[in-house]
């Protein structure tokens, strides 16, 4: 019989699995620039409603994944994702409280951050500029949260995960 702790683990893994998955799904030249952030949305939920289960070691992991998924430079996105995680887990006893239309302002500038920081790390590798596009992920990410948030609630509610 599988234990409750080891059936939550196998719904994180899934989700960020599936996460993982919505990440590298083709989509048309017109919406590629407007794909939310699927990955770190799903990361930011586990970080806000299990921070003692899914922390900055999670993130660097998952970060290493989409950094080998998409073909970027590894560690890029695992350095943001940690960053992300971190302040995510420092500050979650205040997001928590806040009702979901309120954490879309957080959850924003923690996405923005995580752009920045790509941005950064681009800039260093001399990948030349970025124009407005680079940015919409943030925003598309922003407006999904508010689905994304109580589909995740369910699923941790529904399967009882701690």
């Amino acid at each position: 019989m599988n234990s409750p702790r080891a059936q939550g683990r196998g719904v994180i893994t899934a989700t960020i699995a599936a996460a993982l998955v919505l990440t590298i799904i083709p989509l048309p030249d017109a919406a590629g620039p407007f794909r939310p952030p699927w990955t770190l949305l799903v990361l930011l939920y586990w970080s806000l409603a299990l921070p003692t289960r899914v922390g900055v070691g999670v993130a660097w992991v998952v970060g290493l994944l989409q950094d080998v998924l998409l073909g970027t430079l590894l560690g890029a996105h695992a350095l943001a994702f940690a960053l992300a995680a971190y302040l995510t887990i420092q500050l979650y006893r205040r997001i928590r409280n806040f009702p979901i239309w309120q954490q879309a302002i957080p959850v924003l500038l923690l996405l923005l951050l995580v752009s920045l920081v790509l941005l950064w790390i681009r800039e260093l590798m001399g990948a030349g500029g970025v124009d407005w596009r680079y940015w919409m992920p943030a925003f598309t990410g922003t407006l999904i949260w508010p689905l994304v948030f109580p589909l995740l609630r369910f699923l941790r509610r529904h399967y009882q995960v701690n």
